[in-house]
């Protein structure tokens, strides 16, 4: 039997994928697609749906980046607090992207169903849990903010709480009835096949070496061949590589770890998130708790895993598990990966158009599969219909981010650090 090794989970659990070919000689189409990740595959597969001829560009295998890596958590809105993003957008512009994100969960449920994807998808919610009493404080001012907006949102506490999170560590649990969890992989490799059966062209393997303009076209190259097309979208995120797009000067790069034990059983196991929410806590370095559809428990926290030593990580996982769930006793951990997250500082992404007939996205943070499939869908309808109405927010310059690489350093050295404390008993 293996022992505790690097492995990604989805990809483990997803053995049947989308598979394309590389780019070889020159090919034409209306849209090229770079980036094989949730929102270019939903964009690209939008604007086939639409008529258009579109291929994408994927650097290595669909689902490699974050669309394939993330924790599969379904969640409404943004990471920060919808006043918030209204206070910092403008009330029509905020409101605006309140309403667009916290319909999200709907829309990636409804392309699950409407592409027949098997992706261990549950539409039964999320949980927030406060840590304590700051962050029932915090969950108390999010329910309030969205109910105004009318969410299906409720704050747990007493025993309902208790029950739902399977644990007595949590003082209150947010409970998102919009949102759910699925495999993330799972999802992307759908994605890939409708649109390829729906005859789009999808190319691996093939990352991006130029994007120069011709004529009234553009044409992106890489190593072996190049497409020529009308429009571009660039949705490669965290994962930009090369010096063709400045729009990988917009962000900083952060990471995000998580860990898989074998499959549990047994009465212990059945009390964690026994109602099939994926969950999160209020610490600022935060903690993922869900459960798959083996029951394997999955944690997860900020940072790298993969330049640290296994018996780190496991440890690391051993504190997490025995304060939420000491009832399990000792859990054997299979499974741990790292994938990477596409920051800005006010937590908020960013539309661009650095060129005509070429839009781009950046600035997830840590919200890819509601968000990505709401601004593929979007970015494909601006492009058919040359309409800044189907837009949520309104494109913003292309800048470039002071210090993005200090900015990474920094927040990576901090996570180590305290989960390092984390692992000697020191802090929680």
């Amino acid at each position: 039997m293996t022992g505790f090794h690097q492995e990604c989970l989805w990809e483990k659990v997803t053995p049947e994928r989308a598979r394309g070919e590389r780019l070889k000689g020159e090919a034409r189409f209306d849209v090229c697609v770079i980036g094989g990740g949730i929102t270019g595959l939903t964009a690209a597969l939008r604007l086939r749906e639409a008529g258009r001829s579109v291929c994408v560009l994927e650097a290595h295998e669909v689902g490699h980046g974050g669309s394939g890596r993330n924790v599969g958590l379904v969640n409404a809105g943004t990471w920060i607090k919808p006043d918030d993003v209204e206070s910092t957008l403008g009330a029509k512009q905020g409101a605006r992207l309140n309403q667009v994100l916290g319909q999200a969960p709907a829309e990636v449920f409804a392309a699950i169903e409407r592409y027949g994807i098997d992706c261990q998808a549950q539409h039964k919610g999320t949980l927030h849990m406060a840590h304590n009493e700051a962050g029932v404080a915090d969950l108390r001012d999010r329910e309030a903010q969205w109910r105004r907006r009318g969410a299906d949102v409720e704050l747990l506490t007493g025993a309902t709480c208790a029950e739902y999170c399977g644990t007595d560590r949590i003082a209150a649990a947010l409970l998102d009835r919009r949102a759910g969890t699925l495999n993330p992989m799972g999802y992307t490799t759908g994605l890939a096949r409708a649109f390829v059966t729906r005859g789009g062209t999808l190319y691996e393997r093939s990352p991006v070496q130029a994007l120069e303009r011709e004529g009234g076209d553009w044409r992106v190259r890489s190593a072996d061949g190049s497409v020529l097309a009308g429009q571009v979208v660039i949705s490669t995120g965290a994962y930009t590589e090369g010096e063709w797009t400045e729009v990988r000067r917009n962000y900083f790069r952060g990471y995000y770890y998580q860990v898989a034990s074998r499959p549990l059983s047994g009465a212990a196991a059945d009390r964690v998130l026994p109602h099939g929410q994926g969950s999160w806590d209020t610490r600022t370095v935060l903690s993922s708790i869900r459960r798959d559809a083996e029951g394997r428990l999955l944690l997860g926290s900020l940072g790298k895993a993969d330049n640290k030593p296994d018996w780190f990580i496991r440890s690391w996982a051993d504190r997490i598990q025995g304060h939420y769930f000491p009832e399990l006793g000792k859990v054997e951990w299979e499974l741990h990966w790292t994938g990477c997250i596409d920051f800005t500082p006010d937590h908020l992404m960013r539309l661009f158009a650095p060129a005509p007939g070429v839009v781009a996205v950046t600035g997830y943070n840590g919200r890819g599969n509601t968000t990505g499939t709401v601004i593929g869908q979007a970015l494909a309808d601006y492009l058919v219909k040359d309409d800044p109405e189907a837009l949520p927010i309104p494109f913003a310059p292309v800048g470039k981010l002071r210090t993005a690489g200090l900015r990474s350093c920094f927040y990576e050295a901090g996570f180590s650090l305290y989960h390092a404390g984390q692992c000697l008993r020191v802090v929680l």
